[in-house]
């Protein structure tokens, strides 16, 4: 069903629901198609009505499951996949969207067995092949997920997905035959808009590789270009939303509210721009024995969701409010910790535009803001394709705004809160790293260990683009990596502004 086809869908179900409105049936369709829209939380509500009035009706759990794995809420999609498994053993999907969800939580060993056995068991199947691709790679065996993506595109030849599965490993090469597979499926009229858009990222990182800068940049530019218009992204809302978080977020207002909140002080949060370096500061401190790495955790994100009008809401909110804030994000966060070490790292980059909220609610959690030179950091997701998320990053202005305003937040909350917020500058980790990694620990309150600057030995899952890159030493070479790519680079200088001239300084 297509997107034109929805009204007219919703207006039949709705005729149905009205002549009968306990038709369990009926329910689970409506809520396929608030899913479809994105309406996650009207789906989960229907579904769950669905299953009040028919407990045994099996699709309508599985779909239960998706939702809210959608939510990020592994745990419950588990927890329901258990039950739709016993009923339906055979069934393929719920297997894959299992290891999916095992893999939120930290279970990689798990997902994998499920992965293995799937494949082996029904092999015809490309989709598998590059989800076990990607947890292959997340656990760092990185010549399996290779292998994984290849059988995944020998299947399927033009699974634009799968290709740049391959261009996202940030040391894999391709050879010359794959471009030329590339070239000639983005000929082709016959591909989807999405194994396109998928191809054309691929074949820029192929090309960029090999030196051919202008025809990299235009299938950069192609990809991007394609990608926006599947993206709700406005500008505007960004810059208002951060006004209205520097019009609240005075040092009266915090020395008000000083002392509220949850002493606890278990979180090391990460954040800043993707592609900025927050994996690299996670691997150093995960390499540290009173640190766990995690991930990129959106619990804070959807707690502030559930606040209605957002950042304002924040100024009504009662001790008793962000104390149980707090606490909740530690409770939705404690699935994540598989160790006793007492601080753990939560790295989602986006979540510098809750800077405010995170202070409040967790005032001793330590906060670092990871940083690198403006048209290093945008030109590195510009050439970066999503999974979900990040969809400023597909436009140059959009996205040099988008920084500008990240900047601006963070200069206010500098100035607001002296000293709250660590800043590590990428091109300083990588000129003197052993200084950079002592200023960290001592910001974070821990002492140096070797290990830290050996991070690269330390044997963990990474799950974001910088997997591979952050089990090597450090690398010197990307700091330059966007300058043969300047001459292109008009638009997000311009949209940048002042914070080009001076970005790198302590005040940001």
């Amino acid at each position: 069903m297509n997107a034109a086809d929805l009204p007219r869908a919703e207006r039949l179900l709705r005729g149905l629901l009205k002549d009968d409105p306990f038709d369990p049936r009926a329910i689970r369709l409506m809520a396929e198609l608030a899913g479809r829209i994105g309406r996650n939380k009207d789906a989960e509500a229907l579904l769950r009505r669905a299953l009040e009035l028919a407990p045994e009706f099996t699709a309508a759990r599985s779909n239960l499951a998706l939702v809210l794995y959608r939510q990020n809420r592994p745990t419950e999609a588990i927890s329901e996949l258990e039950r739709v498994t016993l009923e339906e053993p055979e069934d393929i999907g719920h297997a894959n969207l299992k290891a999916a969800a095992l893999g939120r939580v930290g279970e990689f060993d798990e997902a994998l067995t499920i992965y293995e056995r799937v494949l082996a068991e029904a092999p015809q199947q490309p989709g598998v092949w590059m989800s076990f691709g990607h947890m292959l790679k997340t656990v760092g065996r990185t010549t399996d997920g290779i292998a994984a993506y290849r059988r995944s595109i020998e299947q399927r030849p033009s699974f634009g997905e799968a290709w740049w599965s391959l261009a996202n490993l940030k040391t894999f090469r391709f050879e010359d035959a794959d471009l030329e597979v590339m070239r000639d499926l983005l000929a082709s009229a016959k591909i989807t808009t999405e194994e396109r858009f998928h191809l054309h990222f691929a074949l820029g990182k192929a090309l960029e590789d090999r030196g051919c800068i202008s025809e990299s940049f235009a299938n950069y530019a192609a990809g991007n270009e394609q990608r926006r218009r599947t993206v709700h992204y406005r500008r505007g809302e960004t810059t208002a939303f951060v006004n209205r978080s520097m019009a609240l977020a005075t040092r009266d207002f915090f020395a008000a509210r000083a002392g509220q909140g949850i002493t606890a002080r278990d979180p090391i949060f990460v954040l800043g721009m993707p592609r900025a370096g927050s994996t690299l500061v996670e691997q150093i401190l995960s390499s540290h024995s009173q640190v766990e790495g995690t991930s990129e955790l959106h619990d804070i994100p959807a707690l502030a969701n559930e606040l209605g009008d957002y950042p304002q809401a924040i100024e009504e909110m009662s001790p008793d409010k962000l104390r149980g804030l707090g606490e909740a994000y530690l409770s939705r966060t404690r699935v994540q910790r598989h160790t006793d070490r007492p601080y753990f790292i939560d790295k989602l980059p986006n979540n510098w535009a809750h800077v405010v909220l995170i202070h409040l609610a967790l005032p001793n959690a330590r906060i670092i803001d990871a940083r690198r030179h403006p048209l290093s950091c945008c030109f590195s997701n510009f050439k970066q394709h999503f999974a979900q998320g990040q969809a400023f990053s597909y436009d140059l202005e959009d996205m040099g705004h988008y920084y500008r305003d990240y900047v601006r937040l963070m200069t206010h909350i500098d100035a607001a809160l002296p000293g709250r917020i660590h800043r590590v500058c990428y091109e300083r980790m990588v000129g003197d790293t052993e200084t950079e990694v002592r200023s960290l620990l001592e910001y974070c309150g821990l002492e140096f260990e070797p290990a830290c600057l050996a991070f690269h030995q330390t044997e963990r899952p990474v799950r974001t683009a910088s997997s591979e890159q952050v089990r090597q030493p450090i690398y010197r070479g990307a700091t330059e990596s966007w300058k043969p790519f300047e001459p292109f680079l008009d638009p997000l200088k311009a949209a940048l502004g002042p914070v080009l001239d001076d970005q790198l300084s302590d005040k940001g």
